[in-house]
C-alpha cells in the first residue's frame, strides 16, 4: 500500500502505468476533504490500494482522461474502471470490497445516513447517540470528518463550544485509529494554505521531506 505522502504529479508529468492487479488506485490531493474521505474508508477497510497526488494548480493533460473536469478523488481499478464523486467512490468502495461494512445493512439505516449526508447544515439537529450512524463509526461519519477535522486550521473551532454532543463526537473521531492514521499536522496544513493562496503549484508538495 503506497502512501500519502507522495509528490504531487503536475502539467508535463508522466502517466502513472496500469493498476496492478489486486491494488485499486485513487487520485488524491493530500489536503482536499472531499479525498479525504475516499482515504479514510480505504483505510477503514483495509484496502489494498495505492495514492496518485494530483498538483491542482498544474494538473497534467492526461489527467482529464480520468475525470472531465479533472477533479477529484477518482478510483481506477485495474480493469481501467474510473468511478468519481467522493461519496459515489466511498459507496463503491464499500459495496464492491469485503471485510467492515460502513453504510448499514438495513435499507432505512442506509436510506437515512444519505438523508442526513443531503442535510449537512442540519446535522446538530439529528444527534442523539455518539457517532451519526448510532454507537459506533459508520459510513456517515467519515464522510462528515473531514470539515471538522479542518476546523482548528481555519481557526472556527470554537464554532461548536456550545454543543457538547458535537464536541463529545469530534472527541470519539479523534480516537480512532483510522481517522489518527491520516490525521494532518495543523502547521502543514496552515503552510498549505499560505502556498495555495499565493497560487503556487508547490502548495501541495507542502511538508514532504523528498
Amino acid at each position: 500500500m503506497s502512501g500519502d505522502a507522495t509528490r504531487t504529479l503536475r502539467k508535463g508529468s508522466c502517466p502513472p502505468g496500469p493498476v496492478p492487479e489486486g491494488l485499486i488506485r485513487v487520485y488524491s490531493m493530500r489536503f482536499c476533504p472531499y479525498s479525504h474521505r475516499t482515504r479514510l474508508v480505504l483505510k477503514a477497510k483495509g484496502i489494498r490500494h495505492e495514492v496518485i497526488n494530483i498538483n491542482l494548480r498544474s494538473k497534467p493533460d492526461w489527467y482529464y482522461t480520468k475525470h472531465p473536469f479533472g477533479q477529484i478523488p477518482v478510483l481506477e481499478n485495474s480493469q481501467c474502471q474510473l468511478i468519481y464523486e467522493s461519496v459515489i467512490t466511498c459507496e463503491y468502495l464499500d459495496d464492491t470490497y469485503p471485510g467492515r461494512k460502513l453504510f448499514p445493512c438495513d435499507t432505512y439505516e442506509r436510506a437515512r445516513q444519505k438523508m442526513l449526508l443531503e442535510l449537512f447544515c442540519k446535522i446538530l439537529d439529528y444527534q442523539n447517540t455518539t457517532f451519526f450512524g448510532g454507537d459506533h463509526i459508520t459510513m456517515i461519519d467519515y464522510l462528515f470528518w473531514p470539515w471538522f477535522e479542518r476546523l482548528d486550521v481555519y481557526g472556527v473551532a470554537d464554532c461548536v463550544d456550545h454543543t457538547p454532543m458535537l464536541r463529545l463526537w469530534i472527541a470519539a473521531m479523534k480516537r480512532d485509529p483510522t481517522v489518527c492514521a491520516l490525521l494532518t499536522d495543523k502547521h502543514i496544513f496552515l503552510g498549505f494554505l499560505n502556498l495555495y493562496f499565493q497560487n503556487s503549484p508547490n502548495a501541495f508538495d507542502f511538508g514532504l521531506i523528498c
